[in-house]
Parts: structure tokens; C-alpha cells; sequence
């Protein structure tokens, strides 16, 4: 997923409660669908971080490069800047962008 492209708020914004019951009409497993989502997201971000980070790691640190190392900084400056995890999960939810399924629900439709 590309982070970098999705518009979303980067800070916590009042929101209608009611548009969390629009896909499961259930706030609590609204909850349970926006946290796991966050989780993977998160997950994710840190993994891509990691990987640009090791690109700038040398074997031999002297005082100089780890007191100097401008573009491990400005890296970790833009993943700061990025939105929430969690605000990345809530506009996905609230603009229908996650696949989620109850495995309670559908066996008991299957009856």
C-alpha cells in the first residue's frame, strides 16, 4: 500500500457516530475491524521504514556519521508526518476501502 498517496486528516477529527454502524451495525465490531486494520497498517509502515533505514547502516559507526546522517533523518521526518494508522484505517472504512466478513454471522445464514 502506498501511504504516501492517501488524503486523509492527519489529526483526530469529530466524527458521526453513526456513520460507524454503516457497514456492520455494530459499533463494537466497527472497533474490532478498525483496530486490526490499523494493526496491519502499522505493520506495514514500520516494515517499509525498517528497509529504508538499513539502506544508510554501515558496519564501522564513527561520532561524525551518526551525528550527521541528514537523510536517515529526514526519513524518519517524513514517516512522522505521515497520518495515523488508525486515521488511515477510519477513511478506509468510511469510504468502503476494507474487505471484512463476520465468521459468526455467516454461519448462522447458512442455517
Amino acid at each position: 500500500m502506498d501511504f504516501k498517496k492517501i488524503r486523509t486528516e492527519t489529526t483526530v477529527v469529530t466524527r458521526q457516530k453513526d456513520q460507524f454502524y454503516k457497514g456492520t451495525g455494530n459499533i463494537y465490531e466497527t472497533v474490532a475491524i478498525l483496530t486490526k486494520r490499523a494493526n496491519q497498517i502499522a505493520t506495514e509502515m514500520k516494515e517499509e521504514l525498517n528497509k529504508k533505514i538499513e539502506e544508510f547502516t554501515t558496519n564501522n559507526d564513527s561520532l561524525e556519521e551518526v551525528f550527521e546522517n541528514r537523510e536517515q533523518i529526514e526519513i524518519a521526518k517524513f514517516y512522522e508526518r505521515l497520518p495515523k494508522p488508525t486515521l488511515i484505517a477510519i477513511h478506509e472504512f468510511l469510504h468502503d476501502e476494507i474487505y471484512f466478513r463476520n465468521p459468526s454471522k455467516d454461519a448462522q445464514d447458512d442455517f
